[in-house]
């Protein structure tokens, strides 16, 4: 016979000639002829190269156990003491049941479609996870449509999205909900009268409609350029070169009420438009400059007629008033010999004559 002592924690399966017979827990034991024992810590996962089946007929063995059948397309979540510890695969996982560990078990099923909520997101978003879990992150600018096997699910909002990884397919479509500025640039377009221009073209919008705008249509921003240009071609071909250019503003809000009416069937809406620029051609330039070099020098030459007009009329009158008064005359006369005067450097007087009667008869009427 033989003394065998199983300490706390440990368990113990007797064999008579390799066939199981018993188990033991904590004590003091003797193994008669033929006996042996294997020892098994508590707390690991209990894992014998016997056949399980023989062993789980006895019942107090069984009782001891705590069995995880996992099948395919099947995970368990391992937890100790409710920390993660582990995850567990397809097959027979066994441990043992004991007031020195916390285990607990929480099965999966990998073919389950449906956002994860049974697991917090704190855990699945951990490394170990990354075998199993799809992770769809939705910035706080964005909103995204969920697809399942094509077909729309619903709408995801900002956040982090975890499925499992299955054989189903699921994506989502995100979409920026900024405004976003759309350049349309270089449009090529002839006015009514057969001028060839180039204009340049904005517009601010922001997606209000996602499902509108990724279900019902494909590639609505492409779609929102073409509908830009075909309405500028549209408005900007019934007009002159003169009244697209007298008028630029009140074409640039009529071609942007046009677009806003039908951006919304693209789950689209305006919020500012107009032109950045309408480019000539060369020739037309050339055209435009002479015509208005044309217009400024007439403009000129009506101003030079106003003024030479106006200044006769000024001489004119002040002639009459000086016909009428004879003391403003000689004043005026006056003014006209100080202005002489200050250009001449001296005065010359001949003869015998005094000066006062000289002047006299050069300023004054006989």
């Amino acid at each position: 016979m033989k003394r065998v002592k199983i300490n706390k924690g440990m368990i113990g399966l007797v064999y008579k000639n390799n066939v199981y017979k018993q188990v033991l827990t904590e004590g003091k034991y003797w193994l008669k002829f033929g006996e042996s024992i294997n020892m098994f810590d508590l707390t690991k996962k209990f894992v014998t190269n016997d056949n399980i089946d023989i062993l789980l007929q006895d019942e107090s063995l069984k009782n001891k156990l705590q069995i995880i059948d996992i099948l395919d397309n099947e995970i368990v979540i391992k937890y100790n003491k409710g920390i993660l510890e582990g995850i567990l695969n397809t097959g027979v996982h066994i441990y043992w049941k004991s007031e020195l560990n916390e285990f607990s078990f929480q099965k999966i099923d990998l073919t389950d479609t449906e956002e994860i909520t049974s697991v917090d997101k704190n855990i699945i978003s951990k490394s170990v996870f990354n075998y199993y879990v799809r992770m769809f992150d939705v910035s706080s600018y964005e909103k995204a449509l969920l697809f399942v096997k094509g077909k729309t699910k619903r709408t995801l909002d900002a956040g982090k999205y975890y499925f499992w990884k299955n054989e189903t397919d699921i994506e989502i479509e995100k979409v920026d909900l900024r405004k976003t500025q759309m350049e349309v640039s270089g449009q090529e377009i002839l006015t009514k009268d057969k001028t060839q221009i180039r204009v340049n073209f904005y517009a601010q919008y922001k997606v209000t409609n996602i499902e509108k705008a990724i279900v019902e249509n494909k590639n609505y921003d492409k779609q929102l350029y073409v509908l830009i240009q075909l309405v500028l071609r549209e408005y900007i071909g019934a007009l002159t070169l003169d009244e697209l250019l007298e008028n630029k503003k009140d074409v640039a809000d009529k071609v942007a009420e046009k677009i806003l009416k039908k951006a919304l069937n693209l789950g689209v809406q305006i919020f500012d438009a107009g032109i950045k620029d309408i480019i000539l051609s060369g020739e037309i330039k050339d055209i435009m400059n002479k015509v208005l070099i044309a217009q400024k020098q007439a403009q000129a030459n009506v101003i030079t007629r106003r003024e030479e007009t106006a200044s006769t009329r000024s001489l004119l009158n002040t002639a009459k008033i000086m016909e009428q008064n004879e003391m403003l005359l000689k004043l005026k006369e006056m003014e006209f010999v100080e202005k002489i005067a200050d250009k001449i450097g001296e005065v010359s007087i001949n003869g015998n004559t005094a000066i006062s009667e000289q002047l006299k008869t050069i300023f004054v009427k006989s």
